[in-house]
């Protein structure tokens, strides 16, 4: 028997029914006219670094995707947080998107006052690629050319040794951090503001080494202006077949990437986000930037949504304990 009571909760869901189809169908619309105009990729670091060795291409390749031009705004400074504070702040439109890259997980255990938060303030889309650290160095100020020569000169020299880094707190600065935790070795960290500016430096002459992501060392590599002495990952790199890995020098455990990503503005509405994620997919899997990530030493990582977001709180994780460790500052 329909009662009174039925039908108060037969009303009551559909009010919550109809109120429900209201508020959605505005982001329905908002994401079927997605996009309507020019979309720009915030990147937190200087032109001519590892981040934009991913971020144009891709850009590029969802330029001719979306019918829309999608441009790089670089907003380079303290290690990546300065471009990461403007973007949290971006409206959550669609229209701004963040090139967040592992830096941003160490940044909370180096930086106290951020004005944003890495889990809080964006939404996680993709990982875009993932590239294996590597040690190089100017072969005219250094004169070790693998990792045993490399660790017995630094042991010899304590401090004599300095190495650039993309900015304090960035991941090319903890891998060096790491690298003398493990090693018993000191050699001065010297920050850059990004890994453009670290990379001309070093190939000037003006710095002895750099813990670098291998987007922006393997074409200085192959060309032989620098000395790989070895790749931070658990296989050798298709970028420098020749180069052995820290594990195979003795260094079971150093193992250390960089990863760059793409983050929503927390608020950007989800049909908008999983459209992204769509064509970010697409565009990755393109035989153009499949050729591209592989010259740069990286693979498709294939992390998108939320599992790319665990991999984003285990990477903070990690990195506040190599910080504490360390005793890692901002120098």
């Amino acid at each position: 028997m329909f009662n009174q009571k039925n039908k108060s909760a037969f009303s009551l869901g559909m009010l919550k029914k109809a109120a429900f189809l209201v508020c959605a169908a505005p982001l329905t619309v908002f994401a079927q006219e997605w996009p309507a105009k020019q979309i720009t990729f915030l990147n937190p670091f200087p032109a001519g670094g590892g981040t934009d060795a991913f971020a144009r291409p891709l850009a590029a390749q969802l330029t001719e995707q979306l019918g829309k031009q999608v441009i790089i705004d670089n907003r380079g400074g303290a290690g990546g947080t300065v471009g990461a504070s403007v973007a949290a702040k971006a409206a959550p439109d669609g229209y701004t998107w963040f090139i967040g890259a592992t830096h941003h997980t160490i940044a909370p255990s180096m930086y106290k006052n951020l004005d944003y938060d890495i889990e809080k303030s964006f939404i996680p889309v993709a990982m875009l690629a993932n590239v294996p650290q590597v040690l190089v160095v100017n072969p005219q100020r250094v004169s070790a050319r693998n990792a045993k020569e490399f660790i017995e000169l630094m042991k010899k020299n304590p401090g004599k040794y300095n190495f650039a880094s993309a900015g304090s707190g960035t991941v090319h600065h903890l891998a060096g951090e790491l690298f003398k935790i493990q090693t018993g070795t000191f050699i001065t960290h010297i920050p850059y503001r990004g890994a453009g500016p670290a990379m001309n430096d070093l190939l000037a002459g003006q710095i002895d080494l750099e813990f670098d992501g291998l987007a922006t060392s393997a074409p200085q590599i192959n060309a032989g202006k620098l000395v790989a002495i070895a790749v931070a990952s658990n296989k050798r790199s298709t970028a420098i077949p020749n180069v052995p890995t820290f594990k195979e020098a003795g260094l079971p455990d150093y193992e250390v990437s960089t990863w760059y990503s793409i983050f929503a503005p927390a608020g950007t509405p989800k049909p908008i986000v999983d459209k992204m994620i769509v064509e970010v997919q697409k565009a990755l899997n393109t035989p153009k930037l499949k050729s591209i990530w592989e010259k740069n030493g990286s693979d498709t990582p294939n992390l998108y949504g939320e599992a790319f977001g665990r991999q984003v709180r285990a990477d903070v994780a990690r990195w506040s304990g190599v910080v504490k460790k360390s005793g890692a500052t901002l120098d």
